[in-house]
This record gives structure tokens, sequence and C-alpha cells, in this order.
């Protein structure tokens, strides 16, 4: 028996790549490439703001902390890494169904102005990566006195 890899998202991926290749990039124009992502699977990503730093959290289970690469270059911060796939092949085994993905991932942020890049930490608990980054410190507005 064959194993078919079951993805609910496919069709709908095969039709934006032809709408993007029958009117270019036209359609995402509004889009910002730098949060694009380009992979297999994607990690769903939350990302938000506090007052003193910007945090990103994405679901990577299954992908070990050692596996994933946070960059920062240009104020664009890369997240990458890979899922492997742990199925057992050998006999006696069969898989009936296969719906998780397996692959790697690739995420690009552009990060504003404000992002302190040098501080920048990410760590990994229970599948779940949390990548802060501190703003930088604004500066505060210097009163000039007035003489006569």
């Amino acid at each position: 028996m064959r194993t078919t890899i079951y993805d609910p998202f496919s069709t709908i991926r095969r039709l934006q790549d032809e709408m993007n290749r029958a009117f270019g990039s036209a359609l995402t124009s509004d889009e910002d490439a730098s949060t694009s992502a380009v992979s297999r699977w994607v990690p769903a990503v939350d990302v938000h703001e506090e007052a003193d730093r910007y945090v990103i959290v994405a679901d990577v289970p299954g992908v070990a902390p050692e596996a994933i690469e946070v960059t920062l270059e240009n104020g664009v911060l890369t997240l990458a890494g890979e899922r492997r796939d742990e199925r057992r092949e050998g006999e006696g085994t069969n898989a009936r169904r296969v719906e998780r993905v397996y692959g790697s991932f690739h995420r690009r942020f552009s990060l504003p102005d404000t992002a302190d890049a040098d501080r920048v930490e990410a760590r990994s608990h229970h599948g779940v990566l949390e990548i802060s980054i501190p703003k930088k410190a604004q500066p505060q507005p210097k009163k000039i006195t007035v003489s006569a």
C-alpha cells in the first residue's frame, strides 16, 4: 500500500501560485516581501509589541532547539529550521495516514528601526520558540533655556 501525505492547503497554494504567475506580483504588492514564508510547511507565528520589546512566538513542534537557526542581518530577522520525518520504515510498519508535514522552513521578518539588534534572545520550550527583541532606549527631549 502506498502512503499518501495529506496536505489540506495544497490546492490553495497551487491556486495562489497560478494566480501569481498569471498576474505577476500585482496581487501581493501590499505585502512586505520580508514577512513571506518560503517552505513546504510554515510554523504559525504571533508577533507582539510590548512597551520595551517586540516578541515573536512560533509554533515549532517536533523541532529540536539545536535545529533552529535565528539570524538578524540588516534589520531582517530570519527564522529557519527543519522538522525531520521520524517515522520508522521497515517490515511490519505501514502508515495508514500521514498528515504531519516534514521538511525545512524559512521565515523572514523586517524589524523596525527601534529594535536593538545587539540584545535579541531566543528560547524554545515544549515546541514553542520565543524570540525577544528589545527596543532601543529612546533619547529624551532636551529642554533648552532661552536667554534674554
